[in-house]
């Protein structure tokens, strides 16, 4: 089986309801990402930060993956699928997609403030101040944040190095480090683009670019896919 590796950003999830990242305005429901995505904001408002968080995981509740998701599970049928996922929501997971790396944090996770191997499950929505981790230490989202070390940026990398088959979609390719991976697969490598905007990255003869939102550019990449490759 070829080994198909996914690169997934905001669109892919926007199309469920969830709201994208930072809208043109640059806030993020009414917040500047300093203020809820950032270190500082934690330690100048922690109850704020986790209450930001808090209704972030009340909407994804709310919602559902969406076609561009379960299309990326039926490929596992095809192809070796890795997905890199920039979205800090859980549904690549509900679709069933068995192999998702989550570059940014995932929502439904806490961990201490402290000591980072201490991660928890969430199966609810409130974070509270007052929860604290077994060690006694108040509990964060497990978000990566920025000014934050990307941790899982090294698998990611690798991971996209032994791809034989390159697909992004959902996200246009500005945030960093997670904008990278692109250069990390060779010129021989078919790179497939799903998104209504093209994303501002120098244009080679291995880039394929599909300019739909992701629910419909993934039906008709799914059909090029098990033509050309499976």
């Amino acid at each position: 089986m070829k080994k198909l590796v996914i690169l997934s950003g905001a669109g892919i999830s926007a199309e469920s309801g969830l709201k994208t990242f930072r809208d043109a305005d640059g806030l993020w429901e009414g917040h500047s990402v300093t203020e809820v995505a950032t270190p500082e904001g934690w330690r100048r408002n922690t109850e704020l930060v986790l209450e930001f968080y808090n209704q972030r995981r009340k909407q994804a509740l709310e919602a559902k993956p969406n076609k561009a998701h379960e299309i990326l599970k039926e490929l596992e049928a095809y192809f070796e699928v890795s997905i890199i996922t920039q979205n800090v929501d859980n549904f690549h997971e509900q679709a069933g997609s068995s192999q998702v790396i989550h570059l940014h944090g995932q929502l439904f996770q806490s961990r201490s403030v402290v000591d980072e191997s201490l991660v928890y499950e969430m199966d609810h929505w409130e974070l509270k101040l007052g929860d604290l981790c077994e060690k006694g230490h108040q509990l964060r989202p497990n978000i990566v944040w920025f000014g934050e070390a990307v941790p899982m940026m090294d698998i990611a990398a690798d991971l996209t190095q032994q791809a034989d088959i390159l697909v992004i979609v959902g996200t246009s390719l500005v945030v960093y480090p997670a904008a990278s991976l692109v250069h990390y697969v060779g010129n021989h490598v078919p790179i497939f683009i799903v998104d209504p905007h093209q994303p501002e990255i120098s244009r080679r003869s291995n880039h394929h670019f599909i300019q739909e939102k992701a629910t419909i550019g993934m039906v008709s990449l799914k059909e090029i896919l098990l033509e050309k490759y499976a």
